[in-house]
């Protein structure tokens, strides 16, 4: 993959400009190569995991909603996931939510990795004790235990039109939440190979030539262990949306225990891995794809290339989530709806470079930057993900879930 250009940022067109408001959203980075993209809906078929496992819904006992007299809202998310205006802490599109609505919004990046997140909140939800959030960002599997647990809201479609109208199809009836009944797709992503072009030296085609000796401790991985072990088990000849077993994932597990036992990989981290690859303590590593055309802006160099490995790369989706213990849940829709405006989703698209999962978002982009309406990292094709071998983590029952989680924990996470 060629080195991402820097490009100036644009401004929006009279027609986006009237959705995001006089905050002035600008494209953030016009950074991807082109490449051929049609219905972003056609790849993302891949994405819903089959259902979690389930002993029937129970009444849920909500807490009053509120939104009518406080008119706030407090969002938990993931790092570099939003536009933002330059390097500051302000983003357009939630500003100019924040003047239509009259709803004052309070966002924090508080998910730095799925599993640490839920161990701080999941206890709280659980005693039916407030977290302080209305709306919390989550990946499939871990939307999947959430809804099984009954820790989060059921949703009131009938008041999101954008959401029902707009959800990419393959998204509005995934097996973990049949019907979108408690979630709603934020962004879509690929997990794969992200580094400095000028640092390395070369290209870095395979998952094999992260294993260089001129990198060794300089490397970086996923505490994500679906993304890191799932691009392992790839690279082992492992179909990883197929009936696999343990065998395979501790394959893999050892591969990684040993590359950290043998110095090749500096840290294993959630998404504060991009400090150690903004500091140069790591110049490469198995990372997520937006993060590094992120990267490539802050730092305003373009040499921080992705790729999917030549053995396949995956993919996953997050989702917004209202917790059970919220009392600002029409708030939250409201915020949720807004964010499935074509228009406004592109603008997010055309900042953190993701997977967007709005229909008509593509053609709002080319009014934006034609170049990212054409990038299979938003706007993929299902052709795209075939040719390069981009699978979903098959899901795990719930069995397998403590026990290959148990085993991630004590072989790399205990390094």
């Amino acid at each position: 993959m060629t080195p991402i250009p820097r490009r100036s940022r644009r401004h929006l067109s009279p027609e986006a400009a009237a959705v995001v408001g006089a905050s002035g959203g600008l494209s953030r980075r016009a950074l991807l190569g082109t490449g051929v993209a049609a219905s972003a809906g056609l790849a993302l078929t891949g994405c819903a995991p089959p259902s979690p496992p389930t002993g029937g819904p129970a009444a849920l006992k909500l807490p009053t909603d509120v939104s009518d007299s406080e008119k706030i809202l407090k969002w938990a998310n993931w790092t570099a996931y939003l536009d933002m205006n330059g390097k500051e802490t302000k983003s357009p599109t939630l500003d100019a939510f924040m003047q239509q609505s009259g709803i004052e919004v309070s966002y924090s990046e508080d998910v730095d990795d799925n599993d640490s997140y839920y161990a701080k909140v999941g206890p709280q939800l659980r005693a039916g004790q407030s977290i302080d959030r209305d709306i919390f960002t989550l990946t499939d599997w871990m939307a999947a235990r959430v809804i099984r647990d009954q820790l989060c809201q059921p949703l009131e479609l009938i008041q999101m039109p954008n959401v029902v109208n707009n959800l990419l199809q393959p998204l509005k009836d995934v097996s973990f939440d049949p019907g979108r009944q408690h979630s709603i797709t934020w962004q879509s992503g690929f997990a794969g190979i992200g580094y400095n072009k000028e640092k390395v030296g070369r290209e870095l085609k395979s998952l094999d030539d992260l294993w260089a000796d001129d990198l060794k401790g300089r490397i970086v991985v996923l505490s994500e262990f679906r993304d890191t072990a799932g691009l392992v088990m790839q690279s082992q000849g492992v179909d990883i949306d197929s009936d696999w077993g343990r065998a395979e994932f501790e394959s893999a597990l050892d591969f990684i225990e040993q590359k950290i036992e043998d110095g090749y990989i500096r840290k294993v981290k959630g998404n504060s891995y991009m400090e150690d690859l903004t500091s140069g303590n790591a110049v490469a590593g198995i990372t997520w794809s937006g993060d590094i055309f992120v990267l490539a802006y802050d730092t305003e160099d373009p040499n921080w290339t992705f790729t999917i490995p030549e053995s396949g790369g995956t993919l996953w989706s997050d989702n917004m989530m209202v917790p059970i213990t919220s009392t600002h849940r029409s708030n939250a829709q409201q915020l949720m709806d807004y964010y499935y405006d074509p228009a406004v989703a592109a603008q997010v698209a055309a900042w953190v470079n993701y997977v967007c999962p709005v229909d008509g978002a593509q053609a709002e982009m080319e009014k934006i930057d034609p170049d990212l309406a054409e990038s299979p990292f938003i706007f993929p094709t299902a052709d795209y993900i075939e040719e390069n071998n981009i699978q979903a983590f098959r899901v795990l029952d719930a069995d397998e879930d403590i026990e290959f989680a148990d085993l991630w924990s004590s072989k790399v996470m205990g390094n």
